[in-house]
């Protein structure tokens, strides 16, 4: 069961984007804080705290896309998992890349699934409650 106090990272730079999955969470009923980062700086920020306000408790999901401003999703990736702090969050990159070699990349930083962002509200609500559901957040 999801656990509501647990925090959810949105790492996204897309405004449909982010109220598209707010809508989603909303319509699947997730009560979880759903944190909103605009880049992997301003994401990293909000993990360690550094310069910003930090997520406490920590994320125990990140949805993350890899095509981002400033710092790419596969940056972001490895500064992530080269903190021992950061490196148990679970990940799923949540992309608009269809591209194998960008599945196989993100696999390297033992990222816990890969969706591509469907083009429907239906479709995109299915996948984030397929998400809530497999990837328990106690």
């Amino acid at each position: 069961m999801l656990n509501d106090n647990v925090p959810i990272l949105l790492i996204e730079d897309d405004r449909v984007d982010i109220m598209t999955v707010q809508r989603a969470f909303k319509k699947n009923q997730v009560k979880n804080p759903l944190h909103v980062a605009r880049t992997g700086l301003e994401a990293l920020c909000l993990l360690k705290g550094d310069g910003c306000e930090k997520i406490n408790p920590p994320p125990g999901l990140i949805l993350l896309d890899l095509n981002l401003p400033k710092m790419s999703g596969f940056e972001f990736l490895e500064r992530l998992r080269a903190d021992r702090e950061l490196q148990g969050i679970r990940i799923i990159v949540l992309t608009s890349s269809n591209e194998p070699r960008d599945r196989e990349a993100a696999f390297k930083y033992d990222v816990d699934d890969y969706i591509v962002k469907p083009h429907s509200f239906q479709e995109f609500n299915r996948a984030i409650g397929t998400i809530l559901e497999l990837w328990d957040l106690d």
